[in-house]
């Protein structure tokens, strides 16, 4: 019953912008802390970024000053806003919440490429 399901990635130019949504459902969403993740195959699944329940935000290095998090609790929604996208930014970016158990969604691939 509980669903994260991400969408808004794609195909995108180097410089370009994307708008990442993740949809909650079955859950009491205002309570929860949301972070998207991103992974590359062969590597580590990375953190890109964090909204607490409360609306304080981080960034990892690699995306602070071109992403921007946050969330619309009457949405039961978190977004990803990517700007000035890089070709090393490819990857699946997966939407976790976190409160008393953990849950992911089931990813959406982001291509930088020309």
């Amino acid at each position: 019953q509980v669903q994260l399901v991400e969408s808004g990635g794609g195909l995108v130019q180097p410089g370009g912008s994307l708008r990442l949504s993740c949809a909650a459902s079955g859950i009491i969403f205002k309570f929860y802390d949301m972070a998207w993740y991103r992974q590359t195959p062969g590597e580590q699944r990375e953190l890109v970024a964090t909204i607490t329940s409360g609306g304080s935000t981080s960034y990892a290095d690699s995306v602070k000053g071109r992403f921007t998090i946050s969330r619309d609790n009457a949405k039961n929604s978190v977004y990803l806003q990517m700007n000035s996208l890089k070709p090393e930014d490819t990857a699946v970016y997966y939407c976790e919440g976190s409160y008393f158990h953990l849950y992911w969604g089931q990813g959406t691939q982001v291509t930088v490429t020309s």
